[in-house]
């Protein structure tokens, strides 16, 4: 099934949930735009995410949804909030959202976990996933071990679900492997943050249109949070900290607040700029309605030239 009839939007794409960058009005652009838009709950609480879904219901008729981030310790209030405001879409991060998905599928809500391994697939299928979105190591922010290339298709060759191919996305090349390794569809974050109406600071912006192809990194490995952002002082000198032996509590205060103080006030230096590997790809600052319809339109036209050359 192809991901766009399946959720009713124009493209096959969902907008990554951003933690503090996936606000309702953007979200609605992107839904606007063609994609599935959703809001992120990274850094809200319940009645913020309520705010946020009314906001976007006001500026959409077109479909959106919520990413819940499981981590988040209002997530059960969460979890009811979807329900109560009819969105009809959520996705999950951080953790394994078993305990809500018959609730949510009872108030009619399509349910599409992250999963960063086959097995968690397979588990969340037997729970009712309608779908998963399997995200590669290169994406931005929170991030597994295996690579989008070698995790997309061992999660379709698990499940009979739809699957949506996440991390390392950003034009029609990367949407037509991604189609190749059996995806019905994709998720996208790094590539729209690069985008108009993306409400993080000029300053984050101007970081991803400088950044190369080598210019991020993962932090946190040692500690179980692993977390891909732009290299900067704050980063390299957390790295530097964990080989060096650093204990969790010591090394939060590199972390603590720093992607806020990246989205809202610009601090490129000991911000938190969570990016993916594909920011080298990025050149300009452009509509999100531009970003999607390039992506689409590209990856139409590399299938067609692989069908002719082949």
């Amino acid at each position: 099934m192809k991901l766009n009839e399946f959720l009713g939007t124009e493209f096959p794409f969902i907008q990554g949930g951003m933690a503090n960058i996936a606000t309702g009005e953007f979200a609605a652009a992107c839904s606007n735009a063609g994609a599935l838009g959703l809001i992120g709950t990274g850094g809200m609480n319940a009645e913020t995410l309520r705010s946020h879904i009314r906001t976007a219901k006001a500026l959409t008729s077109k479909p959106f949804g919520v990413n819940i981030m499981l981590m988040n310790p209002e997530a059960d209030a969460m979890a009811q909030v979807v329900m109560e405001e009819g969105v009809p879409v959520v996705t999950t991060g951080a953790g394994n959202p078993g305990k809500y998905i018959a609730a949510w599928k009872a108030a009619g809500i399509k349910v599409l976990p992250v999963v960063a391994a086959a097995t968690l697939a397979v588990h969340l299928e037997r729970a009712g996933a309608d779908a998963v979105i399997a995200e590669g190591t290169e994406s931005g922010g929170h991030v597994g071990e295996m690579t989008t290339m070698a995790l997309v298709p061992q999660v379709v060759d698990a499940v009979s679900v739809p699957v949506i191919a996440a991390g390392g996305i950003a034009d029609g090349r990367q949407l037509a492997a991604a189609l190749a390794l059996g995806a019905c569809g994709v998720q996208v974050g790094t590539c729209l943050l690069a985008s108009e109406e993306c409400p993080i600071h000029p300053n984050y912006k101007a970081a991803l249109l400088k950044a190369g192809d080598s210019d991020t990194i993962v932090t946190g490995r040692t500690v179980g949070a692993p977390v891909r952002v732009l290299k900067n002082r704050m980063s390299r000198e957390y790295v530097r900290q964990e080989k060096a032996g650093a204990d969790k509590m010591e090394l939060e205060k590199y972390t603590l607040g720093s992607l806020r103080r990246a989205v809202f006030e610009g601090d490129t230096v000991s911000g938190s700029l969570m990016a993916g590997q594909v920011a080298g790809m990025l050149h300009e600052v452009r509509p999100v309605a531009d970003i999607l319809a390039d992506l689409w339109q590209g990856g139409r036209q590399r299938i067609a030239a692989l069908n002719a050359e082949c």
